[in-house]
């Protein structure tokens, strides 16, 4: 793919243009962003919904040198339209999971009240839902041939897209960037909640044989049994270990070649952007103290590219500029992020 003769890739960005300010249709585009505008059971602060926007708007700013993958750009990165009727029925479910949440926090049981337990059911309905709809314009995507990346919203988003690589790759591995295990069954009840993500991959997507976990550092007793009883299935590098290896002398090449040989030739990148030190994401849904910083994930993209396996998807979900610190520096984060894995997968 080459870049129309009038594209000046070092002039300032475009609005008019699309992701980065790259002048590429969907049908030029190797690449397609998949941006999904929703957050329905997030559990503390809101905002991500608005992540694909405000990631489009700071991408930007993105200069388009990138050193690791020089001239990715020419390839064709598209981001689709955001669909305004999903955000719209993000907005109302999530009003409905607020009453639930405020009715729990306060002792209350859902299976006691009618109209919560009524509520209940649709919002599980409407994930399952987005799940149909996320497999399936992804679907159509990787039959027409196209590399898909996506953008969240929370980290529920990507279970419909792993489906649909599942049914084009019959064996892969999950490398997970996360400050959360999300391996929670259901938690607070909603069977797609986004801490509950990789808990439904395991137990719906068997061709995902690997799931490998780095960064993190809050989960729960019942997520640590399910790793140390998944028989090597998932492996998880907790934020404590890796800094305790570094603060005894070892170093992050050597932490990067476990991750990396933990995995499949196959992999697919989820990245939460709280995975990151929360400075870096200070508006993100749940910020928790430790955490990389971007130059850090990038080298281990870097390996695991050197190491020869295959990148076949990613998603980054949890990006917020919300109000709540007024520091604009989470789609910021995002979009740099986002262009990286963007190039790293075309490269």
């Amino acid at each position: 793919m080459s870049h129309t003769p009038e594209f000046d890739p070092n002039s300032v960005g475009l609005k008019s243009n699309n992701i980065f300010g790259l002048p590429f249709s969907e049908e030029q585009s190797q690449l397609i962003l998949l941006p999904v505008p929703w957050e329905v059971t997030v559990s503390y602060r809101t905002g991500t919904a608005r992540g694909p926007e405000n990631v489009f708007n700071a991408a930007m700013q993105v200069d388009l040198y990138d050193p690791d993958v020089k001239d990715g750009w020419k390839k064709g990165f598209h981001m689709l339209p955001v669909d305004k009727n999903i955000r719209t029925k993000s907005d109302y479910l999530r009003q409905c999971v607020e009453l639930i949440i405020s009715h729990m926090v306060e002792g209350g049981d859902v299976s006691d009240n009618a109209q919560l337990s009524e509520k209940l059911v649709e919002i599980n309905n409407g994930g399952k839902m987005l799940l149909d709809w996320v497999h399936d314009l992804t679907s159509s995507l990787l039959k027409k041939g196209k590399m898909v990346g996506l953008i969240g919203g929370d980290h529920s988003t990507p279970l419909g897209f792993i489906k649909a690589l599942s049914e084009v790759h019959p064996d892969f591995g999950v490398l997970q960037i996360d400050a959360h295990a999300d391996l929670r069954d259901a938690y607070e009840g909603f069977t797609y909640s986004h801490a509950s993500i990789m808990y439904n991959v395991l137990h719906t997507i068997p061709q995902v044989s690997k799931l490998v976990q780095v960064g993190i550092r809050d989960y729960c007793d019942e997520e640590l049994d399910i790793i140390n009883e998944s028989n090597g299935r998932v492996v998880t590098f907790f934020d404590r270990d890796i800094k305790t290896r570094e603060y005894e002398g070892d170093t992050w090449k050597a932490i990067c070649n476990d991750i990396i040989a933990a995995l499949p030739q196959k992999v697919y990148i989820s990245f939460d952007i709280d995975g990151l030190d929360p400075k870096l994401c200070p508006n993100t849904g749940t910020p928790v103290p430790g955490g990389f910083e971007a130059e850090q994930v990038f080298y281990l993209f870097r390996q695991l590219k050197a190491s020869g396996r295959q990148l076949i998807g990613f998603d980054l979900n949890e990006v917020s500029s919300g109000n709540h610190s007024g520091d604009g520096i989470d789609a910021i984060t995002g979009a740099r992020v986002l262009y990286k894995l963007c190039n790293f997968m075309v490269g």
